[in-house]
């Protein structure tokens, strides 16, 4: 394994421990002497992600991960949720058993997961991936998400506040004097 830091080629391994559907490994460089983890997952059969306008790519786990991040972005949502949510997300796709699987049904299942994880991050996944054509259908996105209040978790953040909704008035102020105010 190359070391990170210096990119020497070898590398020891101190500690390895099972995580989620694969190992973590903590290694130690033997030239110097740093220490970085890495991660090993087993790979499965990979398919095609058939994209909107009909091309076809295989699927990456890695872009997959980073829309959900981005989705994610500044919420109270732990790295390990993210990942959890991704592995979730993977495993279903796979057991589906398809050589070819439709960007539609991923972007889904991804919602389906994130309206359990954080609503805000759903909003966020779900207003770029049904790319809304107008606000009206953005609002009635989020009027049935909040209908369909459910089972929030605990750490989840409300969408919209019990108190509802209202937007602060600007006060106008009065005019300065027209010898312009103060100079000094």
């Amino acid at each position: 394994m190359k070391c990170p830091y210096c990119g020497f080629q070898d590398s020891k391994v101190i500690d390895s421990r099972g995580v989620n559907e694969g190992v973590r490994r903590r290694r130690q460089c033997l030239h110097c002497g740093s220490r970085f983890t890495t991660y090993e997952r087993v790979q499965s059969n990979s398919f095609l992600v058939i994209k909107k306008d009909g091309r076809r790519e295989e699927f990456s786990r890695e872009k997959l991960a980073a829309g959900v991040r981005k989705a994610c972005a500044k919420r109270p949502i732990a790295d390990d949720d993210i990942e959890q949510l991704v592995d979730r997300v993977e495993e279903g796709l796979h057991q589906l058993g398809r050589v070819e699987v439709p960007s539609a049904t991923i972007g889904r299942v991804v919602m389906e997961h994130l309206r359990e994880l954080d609503r805000i991050a759903y909003i966020r996944f779900a207003s770029v991936y049904r790319a809304f054509a107008d606000v009206e259908s953005f609002k009635e996105e989020v009027d049935a998400l909040v209908q369909g209040r459910g089972t929030i978790p605990a750490a989840q953040l409300p969408l919209i506040s019990p108190e509802g909704f209202s937007v602060p008035v600007k006060r106008q102020t009065k005019a300065k004097s027209a010898t312009g105010g103060n100079h000094g």
